[in-house]
């Protein structure tokens, strides 16, 4: 009892209990109540030398080698265990592990008697020449007629090589037969080489003409082939030449049509920068008239309406002039201040439709930066600034003064900023006079001179920084 399994080669083999004949794995468990054993189905390889006799009543030795081994299919193994397997007398193998080869006594003799008898069956129906002829035939036959009788066995022909048929004791046939075919063989040579060497000698008569013959014509059919590559060549050359003509021609005219049309296209693209910078201009003139135009609109209302508030107002004078002057000064200056406001709401309006044109315009050109250099290149700002800055330059005498007014100590002293604001009233007087040529009032410049010379000792020595006036140059600390 246990579970067994089988070698590759192997098959396991079991009886008993639960099994109806015999049962066949590589396999399985083995109970109490049953039995096992195992088959290889190796192939074996068996020789024999059988001794036959053709139709002719010629006895051979017919030496054979056969490679037989059971037949790999569940109906051949079958067989072959309940058939072949344990001994010759019934009695069972020796060892249940060691499986049982194919290569017994009596399986081999079982063999050699099939074999034995259906070769001897076909020899008999054949000649001697016809076996020596149909060789492969006469293998096919007795593979054919042994198998068909070993497959109730459960056996198969792996393979089956039939030597040279030998003489049996006491029979020479196939010496003579081997002598007489040397001797043929010899003499058969002999007229060979005499036939081969006549054949020689007129065939080497014959392609030595056939040599001349051939290389005349060979001369002439290439004179007459050199002659037409010429011809050929000559031709090629020609439509050679007219091709490459026509595709530089081609060619040239196709550089030109490109040409043309990048000019006309260049013309074009022209043409249309011109027209929008036209349209352009024509936006920022319709623009520019249209905010004058409002401007003067609004500013001519607003004279005229002046104008009649004027009026208005100096007739109501006349008529309330008994009313105290200070309501009339008082009346007079709100109204003036209203009218202001309202003027200047008017130019904030105005400037405001000015910049609603201006952001039209920034638009046309591309952002305000676009309106900016445009504005600039407008007004040639760029040239005045670059004027402006020569100029600036040109010349420079620069005239600085520089004074202190600073207090000796930080005493507290209630009248030091107004005595300070005087103090700076005449070096500053005097530095506009001199560098601008601007006088100060009459009422001013007649003042006593003890004061202002009393000024400027006092900004030059007092307090702890001095300060120093010069025409034109100045300097402190």
């Amino acid at each position: 009892m246990g579970y067994h399994v089988a070698d590759a080669n192997s098959y396991i083999v079991i009886t008993g209990g639960g099994v109806e004949d015999v049962k066949i794995v590589k396999k399985a468990w083995v109970w109490a109540w049953q039995k096992q054993a195992k088959i290889s189905i190796s192939p074996f390889d068996f020789e024999i030398t059988l001794q036959a006799m053709t139709i002719e009543k010629l006895q051979f030795s017919l030496p054979a080698v056969f490679t037989i081994g059971p037949d790999d299919t569940p109906t051949a193994l079958r067989k072959y265990a309940m058939l072949l397997t344990g001994n010759a007398d019934g009695t069972p193998a020796v060892s249940k592990n060691t499986p049982t080869s194919t290569g017994r006594n009596h399986v081999q003799d079982i063999v050699k008697g099939i074999i034995e008898g259906e070769t001897r069956v076909i020899v008999s129906g054949m000649t001697m020449e016809e076996i020596f002829k149909e060789r492969q035939v006469f293998k096919t036959k007795i593979i054919e007629n042994v198998q068909s009788e070993l497959d109730q066995f459960g056996l198969k022909i792996y393979n089956a090589n039939v030597k040279e048929l030998q003489d049996t004791q006491g029979s020479e046939y196939f010496k003579f037969l081997s002598r007489k075919a040397h001797e043929g063989a010899s003499n058969q040579a002999k007229v060979d080489v005499a036939n081969a060497r006549m054949i020689g000698e007129i065939g080497e008569a014959e392609k030595r003409g056939r040599t001349r013959q051939e290389i005349s014509k060979i001369d002439a059919q290439t004179a007459v082939l050199e002659t037409q590559r010429k011809s050929e060549k000559a031709q090629a050359d020609a439509e050679l030449t007219t091709t490459q003509t026509r595709l530089n021609m081609g060619i040239n005219l196709a550089q030109i049509q490109a040409t043309r049309q990048a000019e006309s296209r260049d013309a074009e693209l022209q043409r249309d920068v011109e027209t929008k910078r036209a349209e352009m201009e024509l936006e920022r003139r319709r623009a520019t008239d249209l905010v004058h135009a409002k401007i003067e609109r609004e500013s001519a209302q607003q004279t005229a309406d002046a104008k009649f508030y004027a009026d208005t107002k100096g007739a109501d004078g006349t008529l309330y002039k008994q009313r105290q002057d200070a309501e009339a000064a008082y009346f007079r200056t709100t109204k003036e201040a209203e009218a202001a406001f309202y003027a200047k709401k008017k130019e904030a309006e105005g400037i405001a439709e000015m910049a609603k044109a201006y952001g039209h315009m920034s638009d046309v050109l591309g952002g305000p930066q676009g309106l900016l250099q445009y504005m600039m290149l407008q007004n040639n700002t760029y040239e005045k600034l670059a004027t402006a800055n020569a100029k600036a330059i040109n010349g420079l005498q620069p005239k600085i003064t520089v004074w202190n007014t600073g207090a000796d100590s930080g005493a507290a002293d209630s009248t030091a900023p107004i005595r300070n604001l005087f103090q700076s009233l005449p070096p500053l007087l005097s530095t506009i006079n001199e560098q601008t040529g601007i006088a100060p009032p009459s009422w001013l410049a007649q003042m006593p001179g003890q004061g202002y010379t009393a000024g400027k000792e006092m900004m030059a020595t007092k307090g702890g920084k001095n300060g120093t006036l010069t025409n034109g140059e100045g300097s402190g600390h």
